[in-house]
């Protein structure tokens, strides 16, 4: 199994170092391995959760529900329901962002043609 150290970790997921102890303090990442020396390593696993941890948090899942989802994830099969439900709100509220912004995008838009003359909209409010 491939170790990576904490800067080929950051590498590799775009987290800072101080967002790696932070997740490890709060509990977001279990069971860090430590080197003799007592320097983390990570393995190929921890890489793939911190993937999944990062698509979450950029996709504006707050730090609490992430830390709910993860304890649902250690509990096991079990959980597996609670798991789908909370990726499935998440998954809502990212696809009501995507329209949010798809309506800023077009007034966007729209001023750009009204501004460079490209196009033969009337005089509208700013």
């Amino acid at each position: 199994m491939t170790s990576y150290t904490p800067a080929q970790v950051t590498e590799k997921t775009g987290f800072t170092i101080d967002t790696l102890r932070y997740y490890e303090r709060i509990g977001l990442l279990h069971h860090v391995g430590r080197t003799a020396g007592g320097r983390r390593t990570f393995t190929d696993h921890d890489v793939e959760f911190l993937q999944l941890l990062r698509c979450l948090r950029y996709t504006g899942m707050p730090v609490a529900e992430m830390l709910r989802f993860v304890e649902l994830l250690r509990s096991g099969d079990a959980t597996q329901d609670e798991r789908l439900e909370v990726l499935r709100e998440h998954e809502a509220r990212v696809e009501a962002q995507i329209d949010r912004l798809r309506e800023h995008q077009e007034h966007i838009q729209f001023k750009i043609k009204l501004y460079s003359g490209a196009s033969d909209l009337a005089v509208a409010s700013s």
